[in-house]
């Protein structure tokens, strides 16, 4: 059997699991995905591990996305932009990093705006990990007007200077009197930051997105965040991460394996966990 397996700490989701290896049982491939939680020196254990033959690869979560690339024999150029690896694929004994997260994310927005984001004007909230794939995604596929708040002005500005080869980005924070009139003017808003999930309410204001926008938010449990709900009781398009996470979990799938698209596959297997 070949072993594929997610390396983070804590792990305290299977959704991986139970997506990857419903795809493997219907595709009649013999692999196993497993969760193996990891401290910083299994980490690299781990990864010396997966140079074996019966390894396909392996993916990453937090807090490993950044550190996991030292110890990788090569990093796709998308990977090294965003400055993240979230996936590996084992090929002709070489540990080959790259991310999905961006196809996951661009998915999951397409089908929020039932079209593409080219030339469109976007807000996105958060400049972590997840932000940084989203700016990216956003800049590669053609948005018209980028902005990124945070919190603190150090951390959007940072994204703007390592993806200031891809995009061009207006770096404000929440409170900057610039940002209302960004959120008023929007044809989506993407919310990247954890707030929904760890910590409660929406992150901004609703009331302040024109209604004819969308509202894309990455977190995917709870399955309608405050945000959401808002959005939608305003009549606006809003759409969870769910979509992100099934997506990003395919397109690795399909790196390891070369066989076709599992995404309605995962999609049903992960249905009674998004429930």
């Amino acid at each position: 059997m070949r072993t594929v397996a997610l390396f983070g700490n804590p792990l305290r989701r299977r959704h991986s699991a139970v997506m990857h290896n419903a795809a493997f049982a219907a595709a009649g491939v013999d692999a196993r995905y497993e969760l193996r939680e990891v401290d910083e020196q299994g980490l690299t254990e781990q990864v010396a591990e997966a140079r074996r033959d019966n390894w396909m690869g392996f993916q990453i979560t937090a807090p490993y996305k950044l550190l996991v690339m030292d110890l990788l024999d090569e990093i796709e150029p998308d990977a090294r932009a965003i400055g993240a690896v979230n996936s590996v694929a084992a090929e002709d004994n070489r540990l080959i990093g790259f991310n999905t997260d961006v196809t996951g994310f661009l998915a999951g927005v397409h089908a929020c705006l039932n079209g593409d984001v080219k030339g469109r004007s976007v807000v996105v909230a958060g400049s972590g990990g997840v932000g940084h794939a989203a700016a990216y995604g956003l800049a590669t596929a053609g948005v018209g007007a980028l902005t990124v708040l945070d919190l603190d002005a150090d951390m959007p500005r940072r994204l703007a200077d390592d993806l200031g080869d891809a995009a061009e980005i207006e770096p404000l924070t929440f409170d900057d009197p610039r940002a209302r009139d960004r959120l008023t003017n929007a044809d989506l808003f993407v919310n990247a930051t954890s707030v929904g999930m760890l910590s409660p309410g929406p992150v901004i204001d609703v009331d302040v997105l024109d209604p004819s926008a969308a509202v894309f938010d990455v977190v995917y449990i709870p399955a309608e965040t405050e945000l959401v709900r808002r959005a939608r009781a305003r009549g606006m398009r809003a759409s969870n991460g769910d979509g992100m996470l099934v997506a990003q979990a395919a397109a690795a799938w399909c790196r390891w394996t070369g066989l076709p698209d599992p995404t309605e596959t995962m999609r049903r297997a992960v249905a009674p966990l998004l429930a």
